[in-house]
């Protein structure tokens, strides 16, 4: 467990990745470096999805200081940065190669801390405040497309053999991430994880273990333990912060909580 005192924010943090049960390796790859803070979970088969993930993650902490806050700008580069550099690993393979790349970013938007959340696959970002759990990322999908278009019911999902099909990631054809800039509240607690660990539990299962666990790093273990308990089936990578002091006192309201935003559409309005 780490503190962080960044632009007046007080955060403590935790990670931790585990290959699993199944997995002969890992090709998880996570970041806490400074503002930054991202989960990567490589694909391509032999070693080329670790590459792949280490690739994600070494790109942002090549555009991130450890001792100042993030912004808009070098998120985006470091996306960019991330999918150039995954696409020369995926020339080097028959096979190809490509990674999820999930994480936020503390940055200031109108005088105020909020977290820069972005997403590309099928890792995620939790906000767990006021004893509320709230999926801040979407998955990109087959599953999750298919139950947002009304093709499939989200009950059917869990059965459904293509709902691990990934339709976005570093270094493919398609790899646009979504945004979402919210608030930094005092007191939530922000989970990123691979599927590894949503894979294997529910949100009623993380949520307790999050409400159940005093420190992050608490959380982290029992999080890791939990998904190789119920089966293991994949590599599993988690961070846990947790915001001390210096964000908004607001209550957590999931309503408002989240501004979608396009990175690739930035103007001075959204640069602190």
């Amino acid at each position: 467990m780490t503190t962080i005192e960044i632009g007046g924010v007080q955060l403590h943090v935790s990670a931790l990745t585990d290959p699993g049960l199944r997995r002969p390796n890992n090709e998880d790859s996570f970041l806490t470096h400074g503002a930054a803070y991202v989960v990567a979970d490589g694909m391509g088969g032999y070693d080329f999805g670790e590459l792949a993930s280490a690739a994600v993650v070494e790109a942002f902490r090549d555009h991130f200081a450890a001792d100042a806050l993030g912004d808009f700008h070098a998120v985006h580069a470091a996306l960019l940065d991330a999918d150039d550099r995954v696409a020369i690993i995926a020339a080097g393979t028959a096979r190809g190669a490509g990674s999820t790349a999930t994480g936020v970013v503390l940055v200031e938007h109108e005088s105020q801390a909020c977290w820069l959340v972005f997403n590309v696959g099928d890792s995620r970002v939790y906000r767990y405040c006021d004893g509320e759990l709230e999926q801040l990322t979407r998955d990109h999908s087959l599953g999750r497309e298919l139950v947002d278009s009304g093709q499939m019911k989200n009950e059917d999902l869990a059965t459904f053999a293509g709902k691990n099909v990934i339709t976005r990631a570093i270094g493919a054809s398609d790899s646009l991430a979504d945004s979402w800039l919210v608030p930094v509240v005092t007191g939530e607690r922000l989970l990123l994880c691979s599927d590894g660990l949503h894979g294997e539990l529910d949100d009623d299962t993380i949520k307790a273990i999050l409400t159940m666990s005093g420190k992050s790093e608490t959380a982290a273990r029992a999080l890791v333990e939990r998904a190789k308990a119920y089966g293991g089936r994949d590599n599993v990578t988690v961070i846990v912060i947790d915001v001390l002091s210096g964000g908004t006192a607001a209550s957590f309201d999931p309503r408002t909580g989240a501004a979608s935003i396009d990175l690739s559409e930035l103007d001075d309005t959204l640069t602190s």
